[in-house]
């Protein structure tokens, strides 16, 4: 029998729960027909903006915060594998190996330490304060059931009171019921006005902490580090004073405009790029002899551009020679270099590079910018985000719409699911620029 009370219990609170969503929905649908008036609280409509507000900042920075650690790690684990290759090329002879192998240890301590830092004193206060709002979330959405009860009853005690054939027993009962749902809708819009305006004036205070801690950790962290490397560059100057004759000289680079010299030709881009530059090597001949035509060693093509003319021996184009942007045929056909090469140059020089860029290639998703190439592993956090592994190529495109941009963040497709699917909808994502390379 107790159980079947308490079934009895359940079964009219279930249908107490229903009546009252039919009563609301009836409510809001009068409400929009403009047949029935809505209590409206602007000053509240605006603490409700200010929170939905303060929400989105919340986790956008929560998001921004967790990539900032994500990046933190990456670099831990590229100083760990820089140290430890300098660990591995120092020779047991070589005069501070002990000194060396002890700042590779405390470098790893100082990035541990850092990341750790950040974690207790930047995320998890970022975790704590983002818990509180879906609590208050859902007392909000609470409160606008309430109001849209309190404003039923209302109208439910008006009709009945205005009505031709009165019944005292409905309008008392009816008044009973008002009284009850205003109690319950102002408890908890009283709680609501106070506590949604001091949770907007805080976010000053958490702003201001968050970034002063972020600050302050980051700058001790260089200040320690700036020590280490410090310590590392004098026992480098030590060793370097006891194989003194044995330095090595750096020698300067041709910058990117200034044309190759000699038999040293400039690194092309990444294979599979359109515009990449054909390789050549030339062998240097000994100095013609007094009176011999300079260069005469080295057949030149016609169409070759001042540069590859300088690569091939420093000489200039014969008198009478072709100008450039006659066919690859021709030119091959009175060079030594393979036509490949020739009419590579003859297509660099009039511009006409074919595949220059990927908007109108079939093999290219549409808008295709560049490619990029994961320099680390990057773990989606979310749904529109790519998840990447170190060495994945990525096919830059434009965002649909360009508001929706946020500072470093690209748009793409994973070359390879590109590949498989041709279809954006289903590959493309967000992910940090700052975890890639351009390659192309």
């Amino acid at each position: 029998m107790a159980e079947m009370g308490s079934k009895g219990v359940t079964a009219g609170k279930i249908a107490s729960n229903v009546q009252k969503k039919l009563t609301r929905a009836q409510e809001k649908v009068l409400q929009k027909l403009g047949k029935a008036d809505e209590t409206k609280d602007e000053q509240f409509e605006q603490c409700v903006q200010n929170f939905n507000k303060q929400l989105t900042e919340g986790t956008r920075l929560q998001k921004d915060l967790r990539t900032y650690l994500a990046s933190v790690k990456a670099m831990h684990e590229a100083s760990k594998k820089l140290n430890e290759c300098l660990q591995e090329v120092y020779e047991p002879d070589w005069p501070g190996r002990d000194e060396a192998n002890k700042i590779a240890e405390n470098n790893d301590l100082l990035w541990m330490d850092y990341h750790q830092k950040l974690v207790d004193q930047a995320l998890l206060t970022m975790d704590t304060y983002l818990g509180q709002f879906p609590d208050i979330k859902s007392r909000i959405a609470k409160r606008g059931r309430k109001l849209v009860d309190y404003d039923s009853a209302r109208h439910h005690y008006e009709s009945l009171q205005t009505a031709k054939k009165k019944d005292e027993v409905k309008i008392a009962k009816a008044e009973e019921e008002l009284i009850k749902a205003q109690k319950v809708f102002e408890e908890m819009n009283v709680d609501l006005q106070e506590e949604l305006p001091s949770l907007w004036n805080s976010r000053v205070g958490f702003y201001v902490n968050t970034f002063q801690s972020i600050a302050g950790l980051e700058e001790n962290f260089h200040k320690e580090m700036s020590k280490l490397n410090q310590n590392l560059n004098d026992v480098l100057v030590s060793l370097e004073k006891h194989h003194g004759s044995n330095t090595f000289t750096v020698k300067a680079q041709p910058s990117d405009n200034a044309p190759a010299k000699g038999n040293k030709s400039p690194s092309p881009p990444p294979d599979g790029s359109p515009a990449a530059t054909p390789e050549i090597r030339v062998n240097h001949e000994p100095e013609a002899a007094s009176g011999a035509t300079p260069g005469a060693s080295i057949p030149k093509s016609p169409s070759q551009p001042a540069e590859a003319l300088e690569v091939a021996g420093g000489t200039q184009p014969a008198p009478g020679a072709q100008e450039p942007g006659e066919t690859a045929a021709s030119e091959a056909a009175s060079s030594s270099l393979p036509a490949v090469v020739v009419e590579t140059f003859s297509a660099t020089v009039n511009g006409t590079v074919e595949g220059s860029s990927g908007a109108g290639r079939l093999d290219l998703p549409p808008g295709f910018m560049f490619k990029v190439q994961a320099q680390h592993d990057y773990t989606a956090t979310d749904t529109d985000e790519l998840q990447l592994k170190a060495g994945d190529v990525v096919l830059v495109i434009p965002f649909q719409n360009p508001e929706e941009q946020d500072e470093g963040w690209l748009m793409g497709v994973k070359e390879s699911d590109w590949n498989q699917h041709k279809e954006l909808e289903k590959c493309r994502g967000v992910f940090p620029e700052n975890f890639t390379e351009r390659v192309q």
